[in-house]
């Protein structure tokens, strides 16, 4: 052997637990596994049937609960109905077979049903759909394909000159060989639709799903709610999702509980996860049970909601939780406050619900915590550490690094100054994932994975305090975790917080202090200017030393708080700080209210860099249990760009290791709007990966506003440059990364140059009325090089509700404790699509907002005329674009809130519709106002400094508007000014154009009419409307109604009059008894009319009678009648025949036997039939629009399916009719293409669906 193989795998790195003294602790305390605590994950949803997450330690149940609080699987249940012989019919229109073995007192069951789709993750639905085409589309559709091509080879070799019946063969044969062809092109699985059936068995609510689609409920699964029974069921062999139900509102709801991603079951096994047989595989605290809440929505790709997030604390406060693990978050524009932040945080607060929670993957620039959980203080927001151990189990790196935070894991210090980050812990994990992911164990990292770690590890505290019977709150199991956590060499406060988690050390600090004065005590920190913390960033905090008031409340614990500690609070406190630079008093004394100090922070001997302190409170009677309270304080002071010839920093052979961050702060100069990076590597022998973090902070806007981002590859001697927007005045951090497992050191220069253009408004709009808009535009920094360009890319339709409805949300999951009732407010939007288009809804008053937010949630859904679902969104609009076909949609927003006066505000809110446009509209830019006239455009030059100039910007033409443009609508783009291709997009600026009314079209001058109206007395313009009025009321008239008889005694030649009529006749629910009247009344119709002279007029080239226009208006009228008489007859006849070749005398007498009269219809042979073909080809091609019913009907009479199914496909893709998708169908079946009959069906069933989907 050429070496020695190691067979000792380090398994300690698979699942880190050494790293938080989670090993050694369960080593000493084993029976302090986890055991009595209960775990909240709020996430994507767990997997019940997933490895590790069956039994814990003691054989208890791991999972005790499952729960979808997103809505996203439910069902509406409320049609109610009672068996018939053992049988119900489902709201598919299957047949459901009623097991015997059921028991059902009432009889009676609520049925609904279920796209399966709606229930898969999008990564196993792109699996299953791909299975599904390979197995049940692809070789069908194959054989018929090669089936139709040959028939269509062999028709042309036997007729090489087809003859007219011939050549219609021909078409239909050539039709299904392109139609199979399109079909492949066009496949789109939609998946099935499985009935639901819910009902009370005398003591609990049952629901069966029929997974099967065979209606035989015996062979499914019948389950009660999970709490009850712990019982779930599988979709299929070739999904393997495992589903869970709940049923609310006495059977009217069925939650169908599904994963939308395998985040929360990985998460739920590092936290909890136990593996009796491989307990190295174990999560951190094996012992402990679980509760699912899945938060993540399905609908929205697991996008976390505002609505999940309150059911899932209304769940978590009734299930007495002990722990909530949330490993998820969003960038937030304000800290510690909003709808969803004060639920969260009243769980804690009030139910002494302890809540870990990611700080987020958003590193490594300073201050980009996520929220909740490094923005909120009632929370413990967890940063993510890799350790050696990790690096060779988890990532088999092949050389040994030190223990350190991975690069992208978010750092504080919050916008309001905490520190954001509480503690560390390991942030990588291999760990069970759900079945249906087709693996055991998958590797994921983030602050996801250090979230629950944490969790764990608190678990474990918490298990030996309950042993104990020692008492704990959330505010003194946090004190103890920061004052515990163990420092890491190297690794900054603001990624690490106060250190990496230690178990022993926690339990062993809570058990020596479990009565001291504070242990029941939340101490809010509060400066003047409202932050939580003294953060001095911007070039405005350096003009003098920096004095704040900060005010220290004590906030006792709701629950567990006696009147006489409140009353004998009396902490003496000493405060300490290590740094020079902040004085402060030395001492404090603190009661039961809230008390001032005063902090002054000189920073004029600090260096062009970030600093951190803290002011340390500590009680004088117990120095040694550590700060009671910290008061953090950040100085970033930025350093001053001196070059003001090329405004250039230059940063030169600057050493790299992996993991190694060097961030620099500058201050952005005064009229600078775009920053160039560029990065040169020294190395000649390797390249290096490296994450270029750019980050501004800007009050009331979220990190991500002013942030760029860029991981990129830099071959050896290599570099790379990026242009980025910046903000001016306000410091800037660069901060440059070596990516944490890239091996190896690296040198680099780097040097970042700044570019300013600046507008006179930094929101330029125009309104499209005003003509010619000037805008002037500036170069304070230095001579910049111009080419300014605007380019308009989408239309914006704004839309007011046309009907709002305030709802009381049914139900306990909708009802906060004490009663507290949540109420909805849904406000329908109504809009027509004039083609196809991808549209994006916008409430902009709720937008980028969901835990901030003021308002619970909002979430919107666009239904067709048919009422399917066509898109959903929430809060971010940006991330939910819909594609909508041409036709009417109907949007319903549902926003939620307690307060009935906060939603009544909403009632009128204006929803944005951003409609992309088809290709962008550039607007014309010019040098001069006189050159606005000209047309001459400017193109580029060089704009000196300090210079002033001028551009004046036409609007756009009309014809290249879209179709949907109408007044109050605008439409928005981009404005870029900088020529060079880099600088161009980092320069641009949002640029909105507000269109005006379109010129009115005027048809002939506006004159022949009024010309001709002119030429008739009052009274016989009165006769005229009183006639027609009476000839439109006709079709909406029983047929039987005098109405007819009375207008054609007084106009028996006015040919509307018929046509009306036989619209009547044709559109009775009798028809089919009516053919032959039918066939009459055409063949009168076109009796009346000269066929002769209006062949000859349309055989006219040129019209040059001087009342030409009036003439052509009448002839085109006269030719539209004759056209749908002839199709409507021609329909009559192709129905008879059709209806002869299927009725038997048999049939004949059976109807007359049920008491139905029997119509004896007029004999039409095939002659007729293609005698009126005939005669329609002389009007229309029968591909015609107008005449496709016939063409349809003469199709299928010929058996020429292909044909026919053709133009019923071209008359769906004008407008969605069931009625047409069954008639396809039918087509399917007579061609004998079975895989688009079962295809179709599902579609169906998803198109038409009985109700609209529930929020």
């Amino acid at each position: 052997m050429a070496s020695t193989v190691e067979a000792d795998f380090p398994v300690d790195g698979i699942l880190p637990k050494k790293e938080t003294g989670a090993a050694a602790f369960l080593t000493k305390y084993p029976d302090y596994d986890g055991k009595g605590v209960l775990m909240a994950i709020l996430d994507t949803g767990v997997d019940p049937g997933a490895p590790g997450l069956q039994v814990t330690t003691n054989g208890s149940p791991k999972i005790v609960d499952v729960i979808d609080a997103t809505g996203s699987g439910d069902v509406d249940t409320s049609k109610v109905v009672e068996s018939e012989d053992g049988e119900i019919t489902g709201v598919t229109g299957r047949k459901l077979k009623i097991p015997s073995s059921w028991t059902n007192p009432s009889g009676k069951y609520h049925i609904g049903a279920k796209p399966l789709f709606d229930l898969y993750p999008k990564r196993l639905q792109d699996r299953v759909v791909k299975e599904r085409r390979e197995q049940t589309w692809d070789p069908p559709h194959r054989a018929a394909l090669a089936e139709a091509t040959r028939k269509l080879e062999e028709f042309d070799t036997k007729n090489p000159s087809p003859n007219q019946e011939e050549k219609l063969v021909k078409e239909d044969l050539q039709a299904r060989m392109d139609l199979l062809t399109s079909l492949d092109k066009k496949y789109h699985d939609c998946g099935p639709v499985f009935d639901c059936v819910v009902f009370h068995d005398g003591n609990t609510w049952r629901a069966c799903v029929d997974t099967t689609e065979k209606g035989d409920l015996a062979d499914c699964k019948l389950l009660a709610n999970f709490a009850e029974e712990r019982q779930y069921g599988t979709i299929s062999r070739q999904d393997m999702l495992n589903y869970t139900i709940n049923i609310h509102n006495d059977g009217d709801v069925l939650e169908m509980v599904t994963n939308a991603g395998s985040h929360a079951t990985h998460v739920a096994c590092i936290a909890a996860g136990y593996f009796p047989d491989q307990q190295e595989r174990n999560g951190v605290a094996p012992g402990a049970q679980i509760i699912s809440i899945k938060i993540g929505d399905t609908r929205l790709g697991s996008m976390e909601t505002g609505t999940a997030l309150v059911r899932a604390m209304i769940k978590v406060i009734e299930h007495k939780c002990d722990l909530v693990n949330y490993s998820y978050g969003e960038a937030s524009h304000w800290s510690n406050s909003g709808r969803v932040v004060d639920i969260l945080s009243e769980a804690v607060n009030k139910h002494g619900v302890i809540f870990v929670s990611s700080a987020g993957n958003n590193g490594p620039a300073l201050s980009t915590v996520g929220t909740p959980g490094g923005t909120t203080d009632a929370l413990i927001g967890v940063g993510a550490q890799v350790s050696p151990a990790m690096m060779a189990a988890e990532y088999s790196l092949r050389e040994k690094l030190p223990s350190m935070q991975y690069t992208w894991s978010s750092r504080g210090p919050t916008h309001d100054g905490a520190l954001g980050v509480c503690i560390s812990a390991p942030g990588g994990a291999i760990a069970s994932v759900p079945s249906w992911t087709l693996r055991g164990s998958q590797l994921m990292n983030g602050t996801s994975m250090s979230s629950p770690n944490a969790c764990g590890c608190i678990g474990l505290v918490l298990s030996g305090l309950k042993a104990n019977h020692i008492d704990y709150t959330p505010f003194g199991v946090k004190r103890a975790l920061q004052n515990t956590a163990q420092k890491v060499d190297n690794i900054e406060v603001f990624a690490l917080g106060y250190g990496l988690i230690h178990v022993e050390k926690t339990y062993d600090y809570l058990c020596a202090y479990p009565q001291t004065s504070e242990s029941k005590i939340n101490f809010n920190i509060s400066c003047t200017d409202g932050k939580r913390g003294i953060y001095l960033r911007e070039p405005h905090h350096f003009k003098k030393p920096y004095v704040v008031n900060v005010t220290v409340e004590p906030n006792f614990f709701e629950d567990k708080s006696e009147q006489e500690e409140k009353i004998a609070l009396s902490l003496q406190l000493a405060l300490t700080c290590d740094a020079a630079w902040v004085q402060h008093p030395k001492h404090l004394e603190l009661m039961n209210v809230a008390r001032t100090i005063s902090v002054k922070v000189d920073h004029s001997g600090l260096s062009d860099d970030v600093h951190f302190t803290e002011i340390c409170a500590f009680d004088v009677s117990c120095v040694e249990k550590g700060p009671v309270f910290r008061i953090p304080i950040t100085v970033i002071k930025p350093a001053k760009v001196n070059d003001e010839t090329t405004y250039e920093m230059s940063f030169n052979d600057v050493q790299f290791k992996p993991g190694q961050i060097h961030r620099h702060f500058i201050q952005v100069p005064q009229g600078a709007t775009v920053a160039v990076l560029n990065v040169k590597s020294l190395d000649k022998d390797k390249s290096c990966r490296m994450l270029l973090h750019g980050m501004q902070v800007v009050q009331q806007y979220q990190y991500k506003k002013f942030e760029f981002e860029k991981f990129v590859t830099i071959s050896s001697q290599g570099q790379t440059t990026q242009a980025f927007q910046v903000v001016d005045n306000s410091t800037l951090e660069m901060c440059i990364a070596k990516w944490w497992a890239n091996l190896g050191e690296v040198t680099l220069s780097y040097k970042i140059t700044f570019h300013g253009v600046t507008l006179d408004n930094t929101r330029p709009t125009m309104q499209g009325a005003e003509g010619i808009t000037r805008f002037n535009v500036r170069a304070l920094l230095k001579n910049e090089d111009v080419s300014p360009s605007i380019t308009l890319k989408s239309l914006v339709q704004p839309l007011r509700p046309t009907e709002h409805r305030m709802r009381c949300l049914y139900g306990p999951r909708d009802t906060l404790p004490g009663d507290r009732q949540i109420y909805g407010i849904e406000l329908t939007y109504n809009f027509h699509i004039d083609k196809n288009v991808e549209v994006m809804p916008d409430c902009s008053m709720l937008s980028e907002l969901l835990y901030e937010s003021d308002y619970e949630s909002q979430f919107w859904m666009i239904f067709d005329a048919n009422k399917q679902c066509m898109g959903s969104g929430d809060a971010y609009p940006h991330q939910y674009n819909v594609k909508l076909d041409k036709g009417d949609y109907t949007l319903v927003m549902l926003i939620r809130q307690e307060k009935r006066d906060l939603l009544e505000k909403m009632k009128d809110a204006v929803l944005l519709l951003h409609h992309k446009l088809p290709s962008s509209i550039s607007l014309d830019v010019h040098g001069t106002w006189q050159k606005a006239f000209t047309g001459k455009k400017v193109n580029s030059f060089t704009l000196a400094q300090n210079q002033l100039c001028p551009l004046f910007v036409t609007p756009t033409t009309t014809d290249k508007l879209p179709k949907a443009a109408k007044a109050g609508c605008f439409l928005t783009g981009t404005m870029t000014l900088l020529k060079d291709d880099l600088l161009s997009k980092a320069s641009s600026v949002p640029f909105r154009y507000v269109l005006t009314d379109s010129p009115r079209k005027v048809k002939n001058g506006g004159k022949e009419k009024g010309e001709k109206l002119k030429e008739k007395t009052k009274e016989e313009e009165y006769a005229e409307a009183m006639r027609d009025l009476k000839v439109n009321w006709i079709p909406k008239l029983d047929l039987d109604h005098a109405l007819f008889e009375e207008v054609r005694h007084e106009n028996p030649d006015h040919l509307p009059l018929y046509m009306a009529r036989l619209q009547a006749l044709d559109s009775s629910k009798e028809r089919s008894k009516k053919l032959g009247t039918i066939i009459d009344m055409c063949k009168f119709i076109i009796s009346k009319i000269d066929q002769v002279a209006l062949s000859s007029y349309f055989g006219m080239k040129t019209d040059t009678r001087p009342d030409a226009s009036t003439i052509k208006v009448e002839m085109e009228k006269e030719k539209e009648i004759l056209l749908e008489a002839l199709v409507k007859m021609g329909c009559a006849q192709a129905d008879i025949l059709l209806d002869q070749g299927q009725t038997t005398v048999e049939q004949t007498q059976q109807s007359e036997e049920e008491g139905e009269q029997f119509v004896e219809l007029p004999t039409v042979t095939e002659k007729d039939l293609e005698e009126t073909m005939a005669d329609i080809q002389k009007w229309a091609e029968l591909t015609d629009a107008k005449v496709s019913t016939f063409s349809v009907r003469h199709a299928i009479y010929h058996k020429q399916f292909g044909r026919a199914l053709k133009m019923l496909l071209k008359q769906t893709e004008d407008k969605n009719m069931k009625e047409n998708d069954k008639k396809c169908i039918e087509m399917y079946t007579s061609l004998g293409w079975d895989h688009c009959v079962r295809h179709f069906n599902n579609w169906l069933l998803v198109k038409y669906p009985a109700t609209q989907r529930l929020f």
